[in-house]
């Protein structure tokens, strides 16, 4: 009979609790629990098993640039990057308020770094998740228009409930960037958050989006009320060279 309730359980996907009960079994140890802890064991096992899916599914999702998480951040006077705001955004609280982040910083700061530990936070947490360079994702879009995929593409862009752009600023944009940059900063303003991370001070995005019009109105609904860390300091990739440098030599 157990067998057969074993059967049951994978034919219908049960998995966590399969691998529960089963387990159960064999360390002979059923006896232990009344019925109703026994229904209320492998039902929280089958809840863990399907939770840990859906966050394996999202960190793959996500394609987030580095395996980065909060406890492997440098926190540092000199950096700029404050351990409690930090620890205050990980609980994603920006998230369920719709807000946006913006991270600036000269090149190997630990921008994207900071990003990608957030983003996996948001993951662990349960929300959906794209990170992407911004001049790819731009490009994958002009792709998509003349395939006849770009409706679908923003459909799925717009469904995440936070998307990170890396990299953005690194190159102008031409019109039909501006125009999709534009879409997708209409669509998540006010229903989700956006993420973004530059070399180029905020100042001069207005100069590298370009047509004044359009310019206005996508910075008005990515700076206004967003949260700000200009990251400073040295470049982290250039200390880890010269640390490594120094220990080949002794």
């Amino acid at each position: 009979m157990n067998e057969a309730t074993l059967q049951k359980m994978k034919h219908m996907k049960f998995y966590g609790m399969m691998r529960a009960f089963s387990t159960t079994l064999e360390s002979g140890q059923t006896s232990r629990y009344t019925p109703d802890e026994m229904v209320g064991f492998l039902v929280e096992s089958e809840w863990d098993e399907r939770h840990n899916r859906k966050i394996d599914r999202g960190l793959k999702n996500a394609k987030f640039r580095y395996k980065a998480n909060i406890e492997d951040l440098i926190f540092d006077q000199k950096r700029n990057l404050d351990k409690n705001e930090v620890h205050r955004l990980a609980d994603c609280t920006f998230i369920g308020k719709k807000q946006n982040i913006i991270i600036t910083g000269s090149t190997g700061v630990g921008k994207s770094y900071l990003a990608s530990a957030l983003g996996y936070q948001a993951c662990i947490n349960g929300y959906k998740i794209i990170y992407s360079n911004t001049s790819k994702l731009i490009s994958k879009l002009k792709m998509a228009k003349a395939d006849g995929s770009y409706i679908r593409e923003m459909l799925r862009i717009e469904k995440q409930d936070l998307l990170i752009l890396d990299d953005f600023g690194l190159q102008p944009f031409d019109a039909q960037g501006r125009a999709s940059l534009m879409e997708i900063v209409e669509d998540r303003h006010g229903k989700s958050s956006l993420m973004i991370t530059s070399q180029v001070p905020v100042k001069q995005w207005f100069d590298l989006i370009g047509e004044k019009t359009i310019a206005d109105a996508i910075l008005d609904r990515i700076v206004h009320d967003s949260i700000r860390i200009e990251l400073k300091g040295e470049s982290l990739r250039k200390r880890k060279a010269q640390t490594v440098e120094m220990n080949d030599e002794n």
